[in-house]
């Protein structure tokens, strides 16, 4: 969401003086907190999920579902609801769920209200928790309204009335948008300021062209009827027709289509910086098989697109790039052509593990070099120091005049303003000042589900391979430039089913003896502490035992049979200058003492299908399901949890080899049997209407077979607790 500051924005034209100013003092805030916290240890894991909803008002008699205003209201509501569970029950704040305003008025954001561990216990209560967040919501809305996570809203933008109440989209100062009012934006000032600059740095409205599905009756070429070509009302509206809007495309203009989607997100604590940039660099290739799997985006402004997600939705809603940063005319009065847009991919692995080969950073990336010398100058790496210098060839795109000069050892505004806006597939975040907070990792790329099921099995999926990539030293990398291309093909119609995606044939370190990777109630649960030993790498690359609760990489992941953590203080770290990355291509080809010599780059990936990726490929490639089912059967679990971890593994497992639909492909084949669609790529009010009724009947109790498991009860039994 960003930094809500309470005062004036700065318009773009009045910003521009201090640009340099704010981020020369982000990169000395980072320095500050960089030298405070750099050698911080023995954090604990704790991870947390954020849950993005839209509140739909539907009109029975209209057959219509529109986007609810109200979140202010709402939110207030819900912030009385809390004070009065806290007052008048045993509950503690730090337990009761936490709600946030989202960029659209008809968004929230709902988080637990305080981090979970890693242990069993917390996993399993993650879809308990889920379902409360939603069951607050619910009992602070109208009669007609309900809490529907969906990824994006089919008709946002269409003819018609989409929202309640009805705003008209023709004055829309802040995006000059010719489909979006300005009354779909939060009203904090942050908003507009935000979508009104980035359309003045650009010196154009964003222009996003999505590919038409093409169904039997859909025109042959596509030109888009609804554009209102002719409109005469602000400077950028000549644009459509000037070549904008793109035959055989669905053409969307405002930053309101993309960051008014909702989705799923992680963050993690990591125990130290080290370990946060290892978890960090290993789930990069991650972020676009997640995308692929969580598919759930298949229609905007009224009609089916040929792609199932938001990604290059939201990358193109704030591309704030001049014509001469898209490389459209020499360098002027820009220092940079920028390949991407600032909401994309991530573009560089920045561990100081030595499996981080210099040929995987192999994509373009500017960055500002003064800031890279100044971050070296301070001893810090070059790999770390790319990344900021990086992040840092960005404006600041919302300034509040009365935050400009602030006191930089207690302050990080400035860094985050522009760290902020930086949206990738991962973020890599430093803690805050004054706050207990350590090193985390933020994981991106997921859409959100419809389910609180589907939400709590991929969050814990995510969590569960982070811990399996630490505990077995599991080395994902693959070049950049193949990420990016996963990133591409996991957004096309059916991708979890039809596409091939890049990804590592060896992922554990050489030595590693042989682990179990069934499922974990396949096998039996293992007596106290009497498991087959498991082993792992250090830091170092040494082996270590794991089975018997041994610390790896300063966290405990052994557990007892009740699911409680092994007490304990964190191990210490030696030096871990042996690990650290070849300077040079030719060096990475060196051997370590605790690495295997390196192969060819591209010997080490292959094309696999998503069931390969997942469920694994051979005898040496044991998929993620794997990977997670080895440390799970590491860990002395009773049966009934394992059985309830069992379920969400399955649904992971199934989406990937299709005999679960994605979100947006049963989305999709809703919409195509729906008795009043014309097969045109049309959505109707009325199909939409149904189409968002039964998400919400669906998440609350109704089971559809091609999309969850027939043993799916929803809420019925129990709509969740703190």
């Amino acid at each position: 969401m960003g930094l809500l500051f309470m005062g004036k924005p700065l318009a773009w034209e009045d910003s521009m003086p201090y640009l340099e100013y704010i981020r020369e003092h982000g990169v000395t805030q980072f320095l500050n907190l960089w030298d405070r916290f750099k050698d911080r240890e023995g954090d604990t894991l704790l991870w947390g999920d954020e849950v993005e909803y839209m509140v739909l008002s539907f009109d029975a008699d209209a057959k219509n579902a529109k986007l609810s205003l109200r979140q202010a209201e709402i939110l207030a509501n819900l912030q009385r609801a809390v004070t009065d569970l806290c007052t008048n029950t045993l509950a503690d704040l730090a337990s009761v769920p936490t709600f946030h305003p989202e960029y659209g008025r008809y968004m929230l954001e709902a988080t637990p209200g305080s981090p979970y561990t890693g242990s069993v216990p917390d996993l399993l209560s993650v879809e308990k928790n889920m379902r409360y967040r939603r069951k607050l919501i619910r009992a602070e809305l109208m009669p007609h309204e309900a809490p529907v996570t969906v990824t994006s809203f089919p008709r946002l933008g269409a003819p018609g009335v989409f929202t309640d109440p009805f705003h008209d989209p023709s004055n829309a100062q802040a995006s000059h948008s010719l489909f979006l009012p300005d009354e779909v934006t939060n009203p904090h000032v942050r908003f507009p300021t935000l979508t009104a600059n980035i359309r003045r740095r650009r010196g154009s409205k964003v222009a996003i062209n999505l590919p038409i599905f093409f169904d039997v009756n859909t025109p042959r070429p596509f030109i888009d009827p609804t554009i209102p070509y002719v409109r005469n009302v602000f400077p950028e509206d000549p644009e459509a027709m000037n070549g904008a809007a793109l035959p055989d495309h669905i053409y969307l203009d405002a930053m309101g289509f993309g960051m008014g989607c909702s989705c799923l997100q992680i963050t993690f604590q990591a125990c130290n910086v080290d370990e946060a940039r290892r978890v960090y660099d290993a789930l990069v290739p991650v972020g676009p098989i997640m995308l692929a799997l969580t598919a759930a985006s298949p229609a905007y402004r009224g009609y089916l697109s040929d792609v199932d997600c938001r990604w290059n939705v939201i990358a193109g809603s704030v591309d704030d790039r001049t014509e001469e940063e898209r490389g459209l005319k020499p360098l002027k009065h820009n220092k940079h052509v920028i390949p991407k847009s600032r909401y994309d991919s991530v573009d560089l692995y920045i561990s100081k593990d030595f499996n981080n080969r210099p040929e995987y950073n192999d994509t373009l990336v500017p960055y500002d070099e003064d800031i890279y010398k100044r971050l070296t100058a301070h001893g810090i790496d070059t790999l770390l120091s790319k990344h900021v210098a990086h992040l840092f060839i960005r404006d600041p795109l919302v300034i509040f005049s009365d935050a400009i000069e602030l006191d930089d050892t207690v302050s990080s505004d400035h860094f985050e303003n522009i760290q902020s806006t930086n949206w990738q597939t991962l973020r890599f975040k430093i803690p805050p000042p004054k706050s207990p907070i350590g090193w985390r990792v933020e994981f991106r790329s997921m859409e959100v589900q419809i389910t609180d099921f589907e939400n709590a099995a991929f969050s814990v999926f995510i969590v569960l391979l982070s811990r399996a990539i630490l505990s077995f030293g599991l080395n994902f990398y693959v070049p950049i430039s193949k990420v990016d291309e996963n990133m591409q093909r996991a957004q096309r119609r059916g991708a979890a089913t039809q596409q091939k995606f890049f990804f590592r044939k060896r992922i554990y370190p050489a030595d590693t003896p042989p682990l179990s990777h069934s499922t974990p109630s396949e096998s039996p649960t293992p007596s106290k502490r009497s498991s087959p030993a498991v082993s792992s790498l250090d830091i170092h690359g040494r082996l270590v035992d794991i089975s018997n609760g041994i610390k790896v990489n300063g966290h405990t992941d052994g557990e007892h049979v009740d699911g409680h953590e092994e007490p304990g203080d964190v191990a210490g770290h030696e030096s871990s200058s042996s690990r650290d990355p070849p300077l040079f291509v030719a060096q990475s080809r060196c051997p370590s003492p605790w690495v295997a010599e390196h192969m060819p780059v591209k010997e080490e990936y292959e094309e696999m299908t998503m069931a390969e990726i997942i469920s694994g490929k051979g005898n040496e490639f044991p998929g993620l399901l794997g990977v997670v089912n080895a440390y799970l059967n590491s860990l002395n679990i009773e049966f009934k949890s394992k059985q309830r971890i069992r379920a969400y593994l399955a649904l992971v497992k199934r989406r990937a080899d299709g005999s679960l639909q994605t979100c947006a492909t049963w989305m999709r084949e809703f919409i195509r049997s729906h008795p009043a669609y014309k097969h045109d790529s049309v959505i109707s009010e009325e199909i939409n209407f149904d189409l968002m009724n039964a998400l919400d009947e669906i998440a609350r109790t109704r089971v559809v077979s091609d999309l969850l498991p027939t043993d799916y009860v929803g809420s019925k039994d129990d709509d969740g607790c703190l």
